[in-house]
């Protein structure tokens, strides 16, 4: 298992948890609507939340083709998952990049974030920008149509 599946594990297994103790305290509705709460949020936090993922070189690569932005993100990263909810149906017209599963892109983060891993990290037009508002963002989608 990866790390970006451990924390949306935990709190399945912790929904489970409460769920069963609700079940034998004899309350079947209150443990499904607790089971299916946390099984919510672990899929929010989860990589499932976001696009699929490409590599730092093939984002780069399709972001000077098409002009579309490039973001480099995390699973668990809550303003990465405020720039995703922020961006709604926008948001595929993102090249996404998981710096947990691309060594390349970690890199890339840490040199213009002075040897941190910030994210969100978004590039446009060469340019990077740490953690813009998802209105800023959206506005470099709409310009690049």
């Amino acid at each position: 298992m990866t790390r970006a599946w451990i924390a949306p594990s935990l709190i399945a297994l912790c929904g489970a948890a409460l769920a069963t103790v609700q079940v034998l305290a004899d309350s079947p509705g209150a443990a499904a609507g607790i089971f299916l709460l946390f099984l919510a949020l672990a899929g929010v936090g989860s990589p499932l939340a976001f696009p699929r993922s490409v590599g730092a070189a093939e984002a780069l690569r399709r972001s000077a083709a098409d002009g579309r932005p490039v973001v480099y993100w995390r699973p668990g990263c809550a303003y990465c998952l405020r720039l995703r909810a922020r961006l709604g149906r926008r948001a595929r017209r993102v090249h996404w990049v998981d710096i947990w599963r691309d060594p390349e892109g970690a890199a890339a983060v840490r040199a213009v974030n002075g040897g941190d891993e910030t994210v969100p990290t978004v590039v446009v037009a060469g340019r990077a920008h740490t953690n813009p508002a998802p209105e800023w963002v959206r506005e470099q989608i709409t310009a690049q149509r």
